[in-house]
């Protein structure tokens, strides 16, 4: 039994399309629990961040854009990010996600049942899931602050941070 942790996000096209509880009903088919989950509005470091590792492709630019919901409108930059976590976790997530390309995706999975590629050929494939166990720990390091996180998964420190801005409830 191999027990792993894996960043699933509900990208702007899934939620733009009412497809968040859908999507969560076939993901519960993996029989994972949710660690970790949060509605993030999509800044562009956060983006750039995200897939830094096709930052010289052609599409990077259109793809900053899909993930911050750009191509929908103001009201469309969110999604929803998930922490499943059980044995097999990355494999199992991703059969039921599907082939990166919805045309190629068994129709049955997420993105063959709920993706498209549009015109301009951006793959709208709603999801995103961690391709790898290195992959899933720098994208969940990413996404959520330790105390986001149900478990413990990976080593913290507590340290003291000075002149830190946040924004807090009035």
């Amino acid at each position: 039994m191999v027990i792993e942790q894996t960043l699933v996000l509900i990208k702007p096209d899934g939620i733009k399309k009412s497809l968040t509880g859908n999507i969560l009903t076939k993901l519960s088919n993996s029989k994972m629990t949710i660690v970790g989950s949060k509605l993030v509005k999509v800044y562009k470091d956060l983006a750039e961040k995200h897939y830094y590792h096709l930052k010289n492709t052609f599409f990077f630019s259109n793809l900053i854009d899909y993930i911050q919901g750009k191509i929908y409108g103001d009201h469309w930059n969110r999604v929803l990010a998930f922490v499943y976590q059980g044995d097999n976790a990355i494999a199992k997530i991703r059969k039921i996600a599907g082939a990166t390309n919805p045309e190629e995706a068994d129709s049955d999975s997420i993105r063959g049942s709920y993706g498209r590629i549009t015109t301009k050929g951006i793959y709208e494939n709603v999801v995103h899931c961690s391709s790898d166990s290195l992959e899933s720990e720098r994208e969940i390091k990413l996404w959520f602050n330790p105390t986001e996180i149900y478990n413990l998964i990976y080593a913290t420190k507590e340290v003291l941070l000075k002149m830190e801005k946040k924004i807090v409830w009035k």
